[in-house]
């Protein structure tokens, strides 16, 4: 026997496959890289577009043919004037965007809670009728508002919400979507972490807080990009009529209407409601892939 002794490769019966060789070429990978940045060029496009439309001043608004890429005299007239129209509305401007601030935190993180103890049971317990309602959740997501919005309408009315921040916030924190991912993403997460805890005696409360949320980060925060995002950009509601509680979307976007002289208005009230967006999504864009990838259906 040599000194440095026998090797796994050495010993007899055993076989370990021949490591496969990944086929790529410089050439090709240039080329996936160049595609992917048109791509990602394009898509930024109304971004910057939107971005350099707030820095013109008027003069340069209506240019033909139009300068798309770059300002020739910058200025920040647009922002300036923006909130001096705002400041002269009878209504506060602080009001409107403390309305979109709370909807937009409570609704999120009602949706974020109610559809994880939702899906909790869903994806971990085995009750009669589980995959009936799975089913039904997933045929809702083929609904848009526009299709339930007389239904909806006549429900807010019934229950004394209209005009009320409840029309709001009650429907953000039942949608499914949220619901969906959050319980496809549970069902990848072995069973065994929880059997475990329960031999150590804990109990439904702790496993779903302390074992399962943690595990589920990805999902929970893809939930809150998607909720963020649909209920910062919300500028107008059918249950809602009083102006103290329209949002901030809203009263940005009466000034986009007011014509072509306030086109650059317009322009930086579109750069301001994009920016929480856009904050949030980069924050944890990362974990919109994981969630994506594990939100197949399963049964």
């Amino acid at each position: 026997m040599s000194r440095k002794g026998i090797g796994f490769s050495q010993l007899p019966g055993l076989q370990f496959p021949a490591r496969r060789r990944i086929n790529r070429s410089r050439a090709g990978n240039m080329l996936v890289i160049l595609f992917l940045l048109f791509c990602g060029t394009f898509t930024a496009l109304p971004m910057w577009f939107a971005l350099i439309t707030a820095l013109k001043p008027l003069n340069e608004l209506w240019l033909y043919p139009p300068n798309l890429l770059f300002v020739r005299q910058p200025s920040l007239r647009n922002y300036a004037d923006l909130f001096l129209l705002m400041s002269e509305s009878w209504v506060p401007f602080t009001r409107y965007v403390f309305n979109s601030i709370f909807i937009t935190v409570a609704g999120t993180a009602g949706n974020v809670i109610f559809s994880s103890m939702c899906a909790y049971p869903l994806a971990k317990k085995r009750f009669p009728g589980s995959r009936i309602y799975f089913r039904i959740i997933v045929f809702s997501l083929m609904f848009t508002q526009t299709v339930t919005s007389l239904p909806a309408y006549q429900i807010m009315s019934g229950l004394g919400w209209i005009d009320t921040y409840f029309a709001l916030l009650v429907p953000a924190f039942a949608m499914p979507l949220g619901l969906y991912l959050m319980r496809q993403f549970m069902l990848s997460i072995p069973d065994s972490i929880l059997e475990s805890g329960r031999i150590d005696g804990a109990g439904e409360w702790k496993l779903f807080w302390i074992l399962l949320m943690p595990q589920v980060k990805p999902a929970w925060l893809t939930v809150i990009i998607f909720s963020m995002q649909g209920l910062w950009n919300m500028a107008s509601s059918n249950y809602i009529y009083r102006e103290e509680l329209k949002t901030l979307p809203y009263a940005l976007g009466q000034i986009v209407t007011a014509g072509f002289a306030r086109a650059g208005v317009g322009a930086a009230a579109t750069v301001l409601v994009m920016i929480v967006p856009i904050s949030v999504f980069i924050f944890a864009q990362s974990n919109v892939v994981v969630t994506m990838a594990s939100s197949g259906i399963k049964e």
